[in-house]
């Protein structure tokens, strides 16, 4: 069965701060350790009033020093924003921090918009590099050699496990001819995960991190008592996916009563096939939605999204979530 995991990106409620987004945050993964979850990833995003993990090693390190069990990572670092050496550091200081906690994932895309890429003192071109800069990373954390001149300290010699993300076939290319794990986010872009997954499994080789392939799929779940009352807290996503398509970005919105009444027909369709890979409802209905997926896929690992506007509730989902899926794990003969 696989293993489920959180994907975190710190939202933003309306009418709060980020402050209590990262509050919220510390206060879901200190759950998920009790709950049995393996890992809690973060992910970078730039110039985004709506998500509070920009600063992702850092919020990283205040998750994991506040957990015991759960691994905790990045889903992803967007390697083109940074120089290879400062990732190796600062995961390097994370993993001497919490050893055999913490994880790389790695993506492609710079996770906003060109005028931020300016800001933060990147080349756009720079997606064009990522290869070579996963190479290097792997090799800052490799054992330092006599003579080398320049260490990542801390990171040479530490076993932090590095992970390709992507929502397309050149991530599971790469992963595959590193022999990395590979992590789809089919939880907003759906449409090549089977492909890239096949893509993968096909061509890859093992490396020294990993001997067969393991992948992991990124999905949306909102559960809750009964189906009305999850498809009411899922208009808060819907809200959110359809005002990236109106250029109208920003706080994660209160859940309301008619979606039908928020966007048009273009917007639902386009929102709607961004969340193909969305499993909402009842404890029942989420099981039956899940192990179709799995059945579907084969991945080892499933990725949870959960963009709840209420913290409690956004609680009580992850909390429904284990009870059905790690507890009495998918597809066992309790069900």
């Amino acid at each position: 069965m696989p293993a489920i995991s959180i994907l975190d990106l710190a939202p933003v409620p309306a009418g709060g701060v980020p402050a209590d987004a990262l509050r919220n945050s510390l206060d879901l993964a200190q759950h998920a350790d009790d709950w049995g979850y393996q890992r809690y990833w973060l992910a970078e995003h730039h110039n985004m009033i709506g998500i509070a993990s920009a600063a992702t090693a850092v919020v990283i390190g205040h998750v994991a020093g506040g957990t015991r069990r759960i691994r905790v990572g990045s889903g992803g670092i967007m390697l083109p924003n940074h120089a290879p050496m400062v990732i190796a550091e600062q995961f390097g200081t994370l993993e001497s921090l919490y050893p055999g906690r913490i994880d790389l994932g790695l993506g492609r895309a710079p996770g906003t918009d060109q005028r931020t890429v300016r800001a933060l003192r990147r080349a756009a071109d720079n997606s064009d590099n990522f290869p070579n800069d996963v190479l290097e990373i792997q090799a800052f954390f490799a054992p330092a050699q006599p003579g080398q001149v320049v260490q990542a300290v801390p990171g040479a010699g530490l076993n932090v496990p590095i992970w390709i993300l992507g929502s397309s076939l050149f991530g599971a290319q790469l992963a595959a001819m590193l022999g990395l794990p590979y992590a789809f986010a089919s939880h907003f872009a759906p449409d090549a995960l089977i492909q890239a997954l096949q893509l993968y499994r096909e061509k890859f080789e093992p490396s020294e991190q990993l001997k067969r392939p393991y992948t992991m799929a990124g999905v949306n779940v909102i559960a809750a008592e009964t189906d009305a009352e999850a498809r009411r807290l899922f208009t808060s996503v819907q809200q959110s996916f359809t005002n990236m398509f109106r250029g109208t970005r920003g706080l994660l919105q209160p859940p309301i009563d008619d979606i039908e009444t928020y966007w048009t027909p273009v917007e639902k369709q386009q929102a709607s096939g961004m969340l193909r890979y969305a499993f909402v409802g009842s404890p029942d209905t989420v099981r039956r939605g899940l192990e179709r997926f799995v059945e579907a896929t084969g991945v080892d690992e499933i990725m949870v999204a959960s963009a709840i506007y209420d913290h409690g509730a956004r609680l009580r989902s992850y909390q429904l979530l284990a009870d059905l899926a790690i507890k009495q794990p998918l597809g066992s003969p309790s069900h």
